[in-house]
């Protein structure tokens, strides 16, 4: 039993910033931030993207410079995104040992060693020049099956450059265990599988199309990301990929889909990721420009929510931002 008023005063533990610190049920800590970056072939200098500000298309050299920058700020990981000068119908250069982004693996592991985790987004979509998750079939369906043959050997080069974390996020079926036997037969046990279980087919992605300038160019992705309304779809993916070899799990995105990010924190015990997506972050900062919101605060604020939700680590693409000012 607990006191009731006036004896109890809940706002006695609210009084000062220090009391707040003292009694705060979560914290983000800089260690739980993962950074996307993109990096990109055949450009001279960073390239800005438009629908994310301050976001950039990084260079080999930008690239390497920044994640400095965001090893010093103490962030957890870095994760990578690449788009290639030439992109062909089975993505050939997703697995090229000189692919941009096996090249930026080796360039960020040569800068920050071991300081921070480093990751590779694992898809196709970046690569293929009709933009889909997967290598597709005379119809124009994405043929699931031929396409976990191409993340296997995508997972194998990325293991090959350095990655310490492969990322699948193509949602085909089985691409868990796919990418976790080619890695064990090619003689990379200790790398690691960060799948991307729950992803959904949101409307949130779309600067992140224009970043990784990875848009369909016919259909969309609905017949393999997952359908907003469904929950216990997510956590029966989300289970099935731990099944298959999957040593942390991922919700996406995150603010849209907090009660699912809690749903699956209760539900396993392996580390699970949330990706707070091009969309919350543009929509962010183009209210902050046009002075209708805290900017700052309100970074702060989304973080919160998505860890308090249960997600142990965040992506995020204020990831270095936020780990300053944290420390």
């Amino acid at each position: 039993m607990s006191a009731s008023f006036p004896v109890a005063r809940p706002r006695r533990l609210r009084r000062t910033a220090a009391m707040r610190r003292l009694v705060a049920e979560v914290a983000v800590r800089p260690a739980d931030l993962v950074l996307p970056m993109f990096v990109k072939e055949g450009i001279a200098e960073p390239q800005p993207i438009p629908s994310m500000p301050g976001v950039v298309q990084h260079t080999r050299d930008s690239l390497r410079k920044a994640a400095v920058d965001a090893v010093e700020a103490r962030v957890g990981g870095l994760i990578l995104f690449g788009i290639p000068a030439v992109k062909d119908g089975r993505g050939s250069a997703a697995d090229d040992p000189a692919g941009i982004v096996q090249l930026a693996l080796r360039d960020a592991i040569a800068e920050v060693g071991e300081d921070a985790v480093i990751m590779a987004d694992l898809c196709l979509d970046e690569y293929t020049d009709h933009g889909h998750c997967g290598v597709l079939t005379a119809v124009g369906g994405v043929d699931n099956d031929a396409t976990l043959e191409r993340y296997g050997a995508i997972a194998v080069a990325q293991a090959a450059a350095g990655a310490q974390v492969v990322a699948p996020s193509g949602m085909m079926d089985g691409q868990v265990a796919a990418i976790r036997g080619a890695l064990d037969q090619a003689g990379y046990a200790d790398v690691a599988v960060l799948a991307y279980s729950a992803k959904y087919a949101s409307g949130f992605y779309g600067p992140f199309r224009d970043a990784a300038e990875c848009a369909p160019r016919f259909g969309d992705r609905a017949a393999y990301q997952q359908d907003p309304p469904n929950s216990d779809e997510a956590l029966r993916e989300v289970l099935l990929d731990i099944e298959e070899g999957a040593d942390a799990v991922m919700v996406k995105p995150a603010l849209a889909y907090l009660d699912v990010v809690r749903r699956v924190a209760e539900a396993v015990d392996v580390p699970l990721a949330a990706y707070q997506v091009s969309g919350e972050y543009a929509m962010v900062e183009a209210a902050a420009a046009n002075g209708w919101l805290d900017r700052d605060r309100i970074i702060m604020e989304t973080l919160t929510a998505i860890r308090r939700a249960g997600a142990d680590m965040i992506l995020t693409y204020w990831a270095d931002e936020a780990a300053r000012a944290l420390a």
